[in-house]
């Protein structure tokens, strides 16, 4: 395992303080787990970035590919036919290239999500023979599953360089 030094240190940053509906508490919520997910991705070095810190093969890269095929399913009605293939970025694709297409696929998200008043209506979204989530589930789901893959790369990130918090 290697041995990590702490160079890049950051501060936590705390959780957001929004309004008091629902709806701005959970979205709120996502918006402040996608950007946490996001920077500290962004900085990572290659080739680590790419590597797999554990056996399952898990990267930082990966992670956030597919996080945003799991936003383009979930608001945008994309199909997705190999999850597990996800978790893989494409050679080609830099570190900024993942991180643009993950910010751009997460503010047409909210696009949709701008549309959105009543969180026990269907998630609208173009997937014929598929009936969509509620938009409450919808930010739910995607609040557990981004919280999720950001406490792996937590871990793979101060595994690579020491870098910790938010």
């Amino acid at each position: 395992m290697p041995t990590a030094s702490r160079p890049h240190r950051r501060s936590d940053t705390p959780p957001p303080r929004t309004g008091s509906s629902e709806i701005e508490v959970l979205r709120g919520f996502l918006d402040y787990l996608r950007d946490s997910i996001a920077t500290k991705i962004a900085d990572a070095p290659e080739p680590q970035v790419r590597t797999a810190g554990v056996p399952s093969g898990t990267n930082l890269l990966g992670l956030l590919n597919h996080l945003t095929f799991v936003e383009r399913s979930t608001f945008l009605g994309d199909r997705v036919t190999d999850w597990q293939a996800t978790f893989h970025a494409a050679p080609a694709d830099s570190v900024a290239d993942v991180v643009a297409r993950y910010r751009k696929t997460a503010a047409q998200a909210n696009q949709v999500l701008d549309g959105c008043t009543d969180l026990g209506a269907p998630v609208p979204r173009p997937r014929p023979n598929s009936p969509a989530p509620s938009v409450r589930w919808a930010l739910t789901h995607m609040i557990e599953e981004t919280g999720r893959h950001a406490g792996h790369a937590d871990i793979l990130r101060e595994l690579i360089d020491g870098a910790t918090g938010r």
